[in-house]
Parts: structure tokens; C-alpha cells; sequence
């Protein structure tokens, strides 16, 4: 479960607090006993959810201890992160026979069929492109494929390498405000809504931000969250990256707050999840507070960089408990003696919180060890931090650019067998394509559009084989620029 305790249980009725299992927090945790050679329980957690896996591949949110459902929004990450723990304890030879092959094709198919946005983020509250989300996706596809053959494992590592070549186009904003004023020149976002991925409109669109009493109107460019730490842990970019560094500048400048204990960081700027000003719970609104597991991720990120880690091993033992439990947030402001809250110290939240636990444990054995401890094998292997260069781009199932970069292939991707009917500049030179099944609920065609030139487009349409109707709507494509 993810903590023994209810936060701010003294004036919540929630019916569930945290006792509950996130998978998400489940992995995790898992991870830390795996870095502590505790396979056995790793090996529980895995077969746990192994047997609580949904048919197409996903897991409910979280869910009772026995299976049964508490809040069902689905979470891209969390139909991913079961995939890296299978990789790692392979990685170990623990698994111990466990058979893996169902499980992680139906998780990877449930990836390619829904990614690269998600419903929900991490922090379960809003649907879009996330980039850490996006980095455990992009891992589990790599560390997945290596038990897949033929066209699923090449869907898989071409989407891989497809959503990690786009990252920047899609979650990276440059000549804001923000930048400018930090002398940077963009930083990687918090979410990039649904309906903004590929556009222009997260520079100046507001997107409101849950749990507060007046939202700040800020648009999704003024957002930002400590998420993209994720790319350089799993390898998909390094950690003296530009794109890195910069956003590390504006992560610093907004979310960072020194106490006593030591650095702490949170979730996103004006984060509303934590105790009010006046020291009252969190009712629904409030203001978040610092979260010593980011604390963690810092660490890990600073473990990369080749920094000294130790700052960030003290800090998280300095924010527990007499006792040694490490809460979710810490006090991070001036001290309220009438309701225990000092800075540096743990807040009303969810104590211990288990990930946390699990994070700290993690960054001591990076620490020995010299790199991250649960870094995916088979994705630092294939990207090694390089962000990968391609000739295509993917349009569909859930992504459907309305451009691509002149010299590419467009590969068009949809959940059923169809026949993709297509022609170019206003439905010229027409020509038919039958889908291949890839073998994740995933059927692929590739449109010969590496010669189109910029200012070209490519118009297209689908029969869809099993009833024998047409898709009833047209699309099309633009060619532009490299």
C-alpha cells in the first residue's frame, strides 16, 4: 500500500487515504527491494500484478488490497512501470521462472494504442504529454520489446525512438517571459493538454491547475514541474543536455526551497496539494509543500551529472520523523508551533510515505553503485542519453499530426485492420494500402512519403476492413520544413 495513514487525518473523511495500492508506488517500492536484493518480495509484487492486469493491458489507478477498484483513471505510467520491474529483476536473474511474455505484450500494446499522451499525469490530475510519464513509456516500450519478436518488437522500438525524438517539439517552449528573464533559452513544461500537443497554443492558452481557490491563469508554457529529471535517470538524455540544464536553471529558480533539513523541491509551481498558509489541512485547496522524494530524483539526477550526492542523502534523512519515517511533504515555510509544523519537517501529509522510503533507499544504493540503480538496461543501452534521429514520423492511434518533417515516411497506425486510402495535393495520384497486423491491437501502413517536398500534402482516409466502412471523415497532413 502506499502509507499506513490518511492525510490530514485529523479533519479528512476520506474513505481510502493511502491505503490503497497505486501501482505506480507498488513498482517503485519494488524497485528498492530489488537495489536491496530482496527478490523474493519483488518477485511477490510482480505476480500481484501479474494477476491484477486487465485484459487490454492496463491497471486500475489503484485499488483495495484485493483487487477491487478505488478511483479508475488510467495512467500511462502505470501501464508501464510493471514492464521495467519484469526488466530489472531479469536483469538480475531473479525472476525465478516467473512468465512474463503475456503481461508485457498486452501492457506494450496498451502503450501503443494510447500513448504518447496519457489521461492522467503522475500526480493524477491532468491529461496531456508529460515527461515523465513519457520516459517510463519510452522505457517500458525498449525493456518490453526485448521479449516480443517480429513486428511487435519493430512497432515498439520505432515508437520508442519516435516519442523520444519529438520530446522537445512537443514539451519544449522557448522565448517566454520565464526564459527570459532567467536567461535560458526554453525548458521542458508540466503537461502539454490533449488538444495542445504539436501547437503553438501552450504559449499563451491558460490551463487550470487543480486544488487551489483562485486559479493564477497561467498558460501551460508558464507551468512547470521537475518531471523531465525522469529523461536523464532512464538514459534517454544526458544530463549536461541543453534542453536539460536549462530547465534544471528554471526548476531551481521555481520550485526549490532551502530549510533547515536541506534542499527540497516541489511537484509544480502553484501546486495547491498541502496544508494552507494558516497551517489548516488540505480540504480540497490548500498549498503544496516540498516533497522529499523529489528530493531523491534530484539526487539521482545529481549522481548523473557527477555532483555530489550526499547533500541529497542527508536532506531526506534530516526530513523524517524521530522515528525514521519519511513523510510526503515537508513544512517549508515560517514554523506554527500550535500545529507541529517546523520547517524541514514532516507536514500533515501521508507519513511514511513507502515511495518516498523506497526513493531514499534507491539513491543510497545509486550512490554505491554509481549510477541510477533501477536505470533500464536495454533503454540506457540503445539511447545512452542521445536523443535518437529518425526518417518518420507516426500518425495515430492516439497522436494525429497535422504535419510532418519533409523527407520522412508517415506511418499510419490505427487499432483495427483497414485499408488506408490516400492521394497527395488535393487527392492526386491515389493509392491504397493494406494495414499489417503488428500483433499489439496496432495496424500499421507506410505511406511512400520520403520524396514529398515542403509546401506538399497528403490526404488520406480509412476502409475499415472488419465492417467493411469508411471512416466517414478525411485527413491531411502537411509536409513542412526540416
Amino acid at each position: 500500500m502506499a502509507s499506513l495513514s490518511v492525510p490530514w487525518g485529523d479533519t479528512s473523511t476520506s474513505r481510502g487515504g493511502y491505503h490503497l495500492v497505486w501501482p505506480r508506488d507498488l513498482v517503485e517500492t519494488a524497485g528498492a527491494l530489488v537495489a536491496m536484493e530482496s527478490y523474493r518480495d519483488a518477485r511477490d509484487v510482480l505476480r500481484y500484478l501479474i494477476a491484477t492486469q486487465h485484459q487490454d493491458g492496463h491497471w486500475f489507478q489503484n485499488q483495495w488490497l484485493g483487487g477491487r477498484p478505488f478511483w479508475q483513471g488510467v495512467q500511462l505510467d502505470e501501464a508501464a512501470f510493471p514492464i521495467l520491474l519484469a526488466s530489472l529483476l531479469q536483469e538480475r536473474d531473479a525472476l525465478d521462472g516467473i512468465p512474463i511474455k503475456d503481461m508485457v505484450t498486452r501492457a506494450v500494446g496498451f502503450i501503443a494504442r494510447s500513448g504518447p499522451t496519457t489521461s492522467q499525469d503522475r500526480w493524477e490530475e491532468d491529461a496531456g504529454l508529460n515527461t515523465f510519464t513519457l520516459a517510463v513509456a519510452i522505457a517500458a516500450l525498449v525493456e518490453g520489446s526485448e521479449h516480443l519478436d517480429g513486428a511487435a518488437k519493430e512497432h515498439a522500438l520505432r515508437l520508442a525512438d519516435y516519442w523520444s525524438a519529438r520530446l522537445e517539439a512537443w514539451a519544449f517552449v522557448r522565448g517566454t517571459p520565464l526564459a527570459e528573464t532567467l536567461g535560458v533559452s526554453g525548458y521542458y513544461i508540466r503537461t502539454v493538454p490533449l488538444d495542445m500537443l504539436g501547437s503553438n497554443r501552450v504559449l499563451t492558452e491558460s490551463v487550470v491547475i487543480k486544488n487551489l481557490d483562485h486559479d493564477p491563469d497561467l498558460p501551460a508554457s508558464g507551468q512547470v514541474s521537475t518531471d523531465c529529471l525522469q529523461l536523464v535517470r532512464y538514459g534517454l538524455r544526458a544530463a549536461d543536455d541543453p534542453f536539460i540544464t536549462d530547465s534544471i536553471k528554471v526548476i531551481d529558480h521555481l520550485l526549490k526551497t532551502d530549510t533547515p533539513s536541506g534542499p527540497v523541491w516541489h511537484r509544480y509551481n502553484d501546486d495547491g496539494y498541502g496544508e494552507h498558509d494558516d497551517g489548516s489541512g488540505f480540504n480540497g485547496t490548500g498549498h503544496g509543500r516540498g516533497w522529499p522524494l523529489l528530493t531523491g530524483e534530484r539526487g539521482h539526477y545529481a549522481l548523473s551529472a557527477g555532483a555530489d550526492v550526499t547533500p541529497y542523502v542527508d536532506a531526506m534523512m534530516a526530513m523524517s520523523s524521530p522515528l525514521g519515517l519519511i513523510p510526503e511533504q515537508v513544512w517549508d515555510t515560517a514554523p506554527i508551533t500550535a500545529d507541529d509544523l517546523v520547517p524541514g519537517k514532516p507536514s500533515g501529509s501521508a507519513m511514511p510515505l513507502v515511495w518516498a522510503h523506497a526513493e531514499f533507499a534507491k539513491l543510497c544504493h545509486s550512490l554505491a553503485l554509481g549510477r541510477p540503480v533501477d536505470r533500464p538496461k536495454a533503454t540506457w543501452a540503445r539511447y545512452g542519453g542521445v536523443r535518437p534521429a529518425i526518417d518518420y514520423d507516426v500518425w495515430g492511434p492516439s497522436f494525429r499530426p497535422s504535419h510532418i518533417q519533409a523527407g520522412h515516411t508517415l506511418i499510419i497506425a490505427l487499432t483495427a485492420p483497414a485499408q488506408v486510402h490516400f492521394g497527395l495535393n488535393g487527392w492526386k495520384d491515389i493509392q491504397d494500402l493494406d494495414t499489417t497486423d503488428t500483433g499489439l491491437g496496432v495496424h500499421v501502413a507506410e505511406l511512400p512519403t520520403e520524396a514529398l517536398k515542403t509546401g506538399d500534402s497528403v490526404q488520406l482516409t480509412f476502409l475499415w476492413r472488419d465492417s467493411q466502412t469508411w471512416e466517414g471523415r478525411n485527413y491531411e497532413v502537411a509536409i513542412v520544413a526540416p
